[in-house]
């Protein structure tokens, strides 16, 4: 695993050493696992993994925003934003309880 950070080799390496499968079909089946996660969100449908957590798309709508530097009000345009809401058990894993 790499220093810090968990990438898709990494998974896709899980994934070899606890099943057994090749190292190209681990990272097939992990690129398809995320294509049809991303494909979901695109098409505008949360995505729940249960004991992990919630990808909430929310839409906002357009509001004034304002510069800091200069005070001038500006429009601030309507836009689609992802979330991510961690389900309870990974909080507790998380914070170690």
């Amino acid at each position: 695993m790499s220093a810090g950070t968990l990438t898709r080799a990494d998974i896709a390496s899980r994934i070899n050493q606890q099943i057994g499968l090749s190292r190209n079909e681990s990272a097939a089946i992990v690129e398809s696992i995320l294509d049809h996660m991303s494909d979901a969100l695109a098409a505008g449908q949360n995505v729940k993994i249960s004991g992990f957590g919630t990808f909430v798309l929310r839409d906002k709508a357009q509001r004034i925003g304002r510069n800091p530097k200069t005070g001038v009000e500006v429009p601030i345009l309507p836009r689609r934003v992802m979330t991510f809401r961690a389900s309870q058990s990974m909080r507790a894993r998380v914070a170690g309880k």
